[in-house]
């Protein structure tokens, strides 16, 4: 590992001085992220960048912050790998995009800004071969299109068809369409611009992916099972609209689909047969991401998610945190989990990536059995005491016909809250987190960390919050009846 390495994320983490802070996703102790960027693997390594102001936690002077991994697990950051050039194309920021290897040159293609509110262009720069170091000489791939039609364009992203190497960028269009752009990439260095190629006026994508501007879009091959075997071709974005403000109500949708080369053309076709939400959450925005490998006869396609979960005000009745609270903290921003996503009887299918089995510590519950000698004690009837720092597997069992649920809540529900510890049963002091309901034989997973919540439902797309616990405050799960939870506290391995 390269000398420029600056120390274990997470380890940095473990003392961090805000309990809210999570300690089992890297990220800088101090300052604003947002989008992950450049999700790559190269010589060995995961590499994942993202959006990065190391002054202040506000979304300004936006640079590209770095971590790397070996295994998923163990992270190290790195300095800031891109940051605005005075007098360049990028100097009002360096903001979303990809990197792969051009050549064995680790290659970033992101959007640069010239002036704050102008248009922005397909930036290139190169790296070293363990991508710590980069060399910005202001190279443009790719201008705005002359097109009027056209009125904002943004956030590239690769993708290869049939061998060949193609780029699509986010657009809004005059009419109020978002769209996206799609260009032939020979030369990473000439992007050809072939048009607007696909736009929400599609009526599967008008239900599932309304927008005005479609962010960070993605296009990546996944592996199916079930009703339909074999792979799709997922494309992902976030769904801007005007006033957003980083609330994002539309939040990121996905449409599933075929891609086919155009018997004239050549060019690939992208044909959707269905969609639906990528993430259940209102504080999952802007994901990316990589595609290990492509469909092949020896070989399934895999693709890595990663999204970014952002401070707020407090979304669907959640504490929050304000202006002054997050500049206070002196940061702002988390990644998830790398997720791993398939297709499950023609579904989107989002499950955390298994590496992150390596952060189980000890067991503090194991199915009905709350051992209280490991300081796991019941709350409220069906409900138990989970860690600050947790991994829960909730497993739903079969209720008896006729039976009286014994918790709170329905027979079928799965509630994660936050509660006082002084208060008992008390309804009026609980802040609801996340509500759910559980069928018998289904599973959830739920990772707790600090302020950051991921639930993944086995077969469906994952669940992304944010909450803030008080002083004097414990996470407490209840338990629908018949319903069992195995939980361990979270532990950074050797």
């Amino acid at each position: 590992m390269t000398d420029l390495a600056l120390f274990d994320s997470l380890l940095s983490a473990s003392t961090h001085p805000d309990p809210a802070f999570p300690r089992f996703h890297p990220r800088p102790a101090q300052g604003w992220i947002n989008d992950p960027n450049g999700i790559s693997y190269i010589n060995g390594r995961y590499h994942v960048f993202f959006q990065y102001n190391p002054e202040s936690a506000r979304h300004s002077q936006i640079q590209w912050g770095h971590v790397s991994s070996a295994d998923l697990v163990h992270w190290e950051e790195h300095p800031v790998a891109l940051s605005p050039q005075a007098g360049g194309p990028d100097s009002a920021g360096c903001w979303t995009g990809v990197v792969a290897s051009d050549g064995g040159v680790p290659t970033a293609a992101y959007s640069g800004v010239r002036d704050h509110g102008g248009h922005s262009q397909v930036v290139i720069a190169r790296g070293s071969s363990d991508l710590v170091t980069w060399e910005q000489d202001g190279h443009v791939a790719a201008s705005m299109p002359s097109d009027p039609l056209v009125t904002a364009v943004r956030d590239p992203f690769l993708f290869r068809f049939n061998g060949a190497r193609y780029a699509i960028q986010g657009a809004g269009l005059a009419d109020g369409r978002a769209a996206l752009l799609l260009y032939t990439v020979e030369d990473m260095n000439d992007w050809k611009y072939q048009g607007i190629w696909f736009t929400s006026a599609d009526p599967v994508a008008a239900v599932h992916t309304p927008a005005e501007i479609w962010e960070c879009p993605q296009l990546v091959e996944v592996p199916a099972s079930g009703a339909s075997s074999g792979s799709a071709w997922v494309m992902m974005f976030s769904l801007w609209l005007s006033g957003d403000d980083h609330e994002h109500a539309n939040g990121v949708g996905h449409l599933i689909g075929s891609l086919s080369s155009d018997p004239a053309t050549g060019l690939p076709v992208f044909v959707p047969s269905s969609g639906g939400k990528s993430d259940l959450g209102r504080d999952f925005y802007a994901p990316q991401i990589v595609q290990l490998t492509y469909g092949s006869a020896d070989s399934s396609p895999a693709a890595l998610l990663w999204g970014w979960a952002n401070e707020g005000p407090g979304r669907d009745g959640r504490r929050g945190r304000t202006q002054e609270e997050i500049d206070d903290a002196g940061w702002a921003g988390v990644l998830t989990h790398p997720r791993v996503l398939s297709l499950v009887d023609g579904a989107l299918a989002v499950s955390p990536a298994p590496e992150v089995l390596a952060y189980r510590g000890a067991a503090v519950a194991a199915g009905a059995a709350l051992d209280a000698d490991a300081a796991v004690v019941a709350g409220a009837a069906g409900s138990v005491v989970v860690p600050a720092f947790a991994e829960v597997l909730v497993r739903g069992g079969a209720v008896p016909a006729g039976a009286v649920p014994s918790s709170g809540v329905s027979s079928g529900d799965v509630e994660l809250v936050l509660a006082s510890s002084a208060d008992g049963d008390s309804v009026g002091n609980r802040q609801v987190v996340y509500s759910g309901s559980l069928a018998p034989g289904e599973e959830l997973r739920i990772f707790i960390d600090a302020s950051l919540v991921e639930v993944y439902r086995t077969g469906s797309v994952a669940t992304t919050l944010r909450a803030y616990p008080a002083a004097g405050e414990e996470w407490q799960l209840t338990l629908p009846d018949g319903a069992t939870a195995d939980v361990w506290e979270l532990k950074l391995p050797e």
